[in-house]
């Protein structure tokens, strides 16, 4: 049976209606775009204790508003959070297919991982997420913007074949002038920072794929499998082995110096 052109509009404001008639028996809910807003803010400057308070709240708004059906409310509010975080980070300059695989890769978790005895650890587990590829891909600070660049190249282009010769000619300038100023501010050599995102990286890949370790470490261009495990244990003190069985390893993660050099 053909619906009539206006059916599904018809319908979608008749319900609009309703909700608008009965809105007011539920407390609290006038607060969910104030609280939404707020939790954005707090994902976007990595403050992953105030975000998972803030997601805790939007959900006991929603647990008051559709009650027994609030599980499968959530697991679409996952979804539609997930979006809007996405649209966000277009907004911060990240290349548009790692935005568009963010979104489906967080939607896919929310549709095969997520218990539905377990939505409020997997709320803390999806901010923990968030939290964790913002960081990475937050604009720098550096005082010198070719060091501020070639950071951002390198987090956009990590898999692709890297080296300080490369990246020198993608920016016109020469190696040992690269090398010198990347080492005054940020305070390692240009090679152990690409290492050091490496390995951040590829914590990921072995904590939540079922990629062969050997894989993983041709997908960041280390020579060989032997030498990834060297580097990886260099900086996380586990072999990707260790990391990938014992679940209990925190995630390694390069502090950015506080202080820098001045701009010379």
């Amino acid at each position: 049976m053909q619906l009539h052109p206006h059916s599904i509009s018809e319908t979608i404001s008749k319900r609009y209606f309703q909700e608008i008639d009965s809105i007011n028996l539920y407390n609290g809910i006038e607060d969910f775009y104030n609280i939404e807003s707020k939790l954005l803010f707090e994902i976007f400057h990595l403050e992953s204790a105030k975000a998972k308070k803030s997601l805790h709240e939007i959900i006991d708004i929603l647990s008051i508003r559709f009650g027994k059906q609030v599980i499968k409310v959530v697991r679409n509010y996952f979804v539609i959070l997930s979006s809007i975080i996405a649209r966000k980070l277009l907004d911060n300059q990240v290349p548009s297919k790692k935005a568009f695989a963010f979104n489906l890769a967080c939607a896919d978790m929310v549709e095969n991982k997520m218990k539905d005895a377990e939505f409020l650890q997997f709320a803390d587990d999806l901010i923990d997420f968030y939290v964790y590829f913002i960081a990475d891909r937050k604009q720098p600070t550096f005082r010198h913007q070719t060091v501020n660049k070639v950071i951002m190249y390198i987090n956009d282009e990590l898999e692709s074949d890297l080296t300080v010769e490369s990246i020198a000619q993608k920016f016109h300038i020469s190696t040992s002038h690269l090398s010198r100023i990347f080492r005054e501010h940020v305070g390692i050599t240009l090679v152990e920072y690409l290492n050091v995102r490496r390995v951040e990286e590829s914590q990921y890949y072995l904590r939540h794929t079922n990629k062969s370790i050997t894989s993983i470490s041709k997908q960041f261009h280390f020579c060989n499998q032997s030498y990834f495990t060297r580097i990886f244990k260099k900086y996380t003190s586990v072999t990707p082995k260790h990391f990938r069985d014992e679940l209990h390893h925190e995630f390694y993660r390069f502090d950015v110096p506080e202080v820098e050099l001045e701009n010379v």
